[in-house]
């Protein structure tokens, strides 16, 4: 089973780059979407074989995510029930026979560092909320973080020290995630890859360069690693700043 998350950063957008070209190329089994910036009703996508799922922000033109899967979910509910978080359409969780998928799209610190104590807060309400769906049985989560965990997630780790993204307090609360009992899958089948990154900024032709972050990702419940075939990156999409990530499962 192929399970693939993108940051989209636009979905029409996106369609207009390629998008459908990409989902008849790859055919995973669940695609999770992050940065929609759209309502469903603002999208022309007719996906035959794929059960959708959208939650979208309250503001116009930002955030959301969206799940289309071929296998029909037991249950789907969107974000985590807790009001400071649940307006900017960041969490679909869709319960599956023997595990969650959570698609995620964590808040971004901003420029200015503007939102990162909210992050941290959030960073933490998303843990519990994790925690508590692995009482009833295993979960994936994935998408874009917004933040690389180790030096070797991003180009230039020592320039972007005091950056959102790459603050002491957005990685330690990555660590707190992992050291709570989850594996990040890339990590786990490749401790000691650089230059694997899935982003990059669309200025000084970084992209090109692979001046980059690795800021998505697919998590898994320690008792679902050995469930993980392979962790792979698709960094030769485009049609967004962001490329694909994915996991196969047995």
């Amino acid at each position: 089973m192929k399970l693939i998350s993108w940051n989209v950063n636009g979905i029409r957008a996106c369609i207009k780059n390629g998008f459908l070209e990409f989902l008849t190329k790859e055919a995973p089994d669940i695609l999770c979407l992050q940065e929609t910036k759209a309502n469903p009703d603002q999208v022309s996508l007719h996906l035959p074989g794929y059960y959708m799922y959208w939650n979208s922000a309250e503001k116009k033109g930002y955030s959301g995510t969206a799940v289309f899967t071929k296998i029909k979910p037991l249950f789907v509910q969107n974000d985590m029930g807790i009001i400071e978080h649940d307006n900017e359409g960041r969490i679909i969780a869709v319960e599956y026979k023997d595990y969650y998928l959570v698609n995620v799209y964590a808040p971004n610190a901003k420029r200015d560092l503007a939102r990162l104590e909210y992050k941290v807060r959030w960073n933490k309400d998303f843990l519990m909320f994790v925690k508590e769906l692995e009482k009833k049985k295993p979960v994936i989560f994935c998408g874009d973080m917004n933040v690389a965990h180790r030096e070797i997630d991003l180009k230039n780790p020592k320039a972007n020290e005091k950056n959102a993204g790459f603050t002491i307090k957005e990685r330690s609360g990555f660590s707190e995630m992992l050291e709570s009992g989850f594996v990040d899958t890339y990590r786990h089948f490749y401790p000691n890859k650089t230059d694997a990154y899935t982003w990059w900024s669309y200025m000084f032709h970084a992209r090109e360069k692979n001046i980059g972050w690795r800021i998505d990702n697919f998590v898994v419940s320690e008792a679902m690693i050995e469930k993980v075939k392979d962790a792979f990156i698709l960094d030769k999409v485009m049609g967004s700043d962001h490329c694909p990530v994915g996991i196969f499962l047995k």
